[in-house]
């Protein structure tokens, strides 16, 4: 075998060899991108977990203060309701005594 045989030779296995190490540094790039898409994944599932649990968790509040707010309005509506038929009545029972003052002698 000649020299240059010899040095064509070694330049195909050196060829060779960077092929196999490119091929598997593609398939260690495919690997690392598989795997932060998996994770990555996993990080949208988790945020759209607790996104959800954080909207039930304030619809829950809300509900809760709406209540909260109808059961207040609906005890200050009673009490001016009570207050006004009250007054009502004061004023009905003053009617009444001006009118019996009026007619009666």
């Amino acid at each position: 075998m000649d020299v240059s045989s010899k040095v064509l030779s070694e330049l195909a296995q050196r060829e060779a060899a960077l092929d196999a190490q490119i091929e598997a540094a593609r398939e260690e790039a495919r690997q690392t991108v598989a795997a932060a898409e998996a994770q990555a994944a996993g990080i949208m599932r988790d945020a759209e977990a607790q996104a959800a649990a954080m909207q039930a968790q304030h619809d829950e509040q809300l509900a809760a203060e709406v209540a909260r707010i109808r059961e207040e309005s609906g005890a200050q509506a009673r009490e001016q309701a009570q207050g006004t038929r009250e007054q009502a009545g004061a004023k009905l029972g003053q009617a009444v005594e001006t009118i019996m003052r009026a007619v009666l002698p």
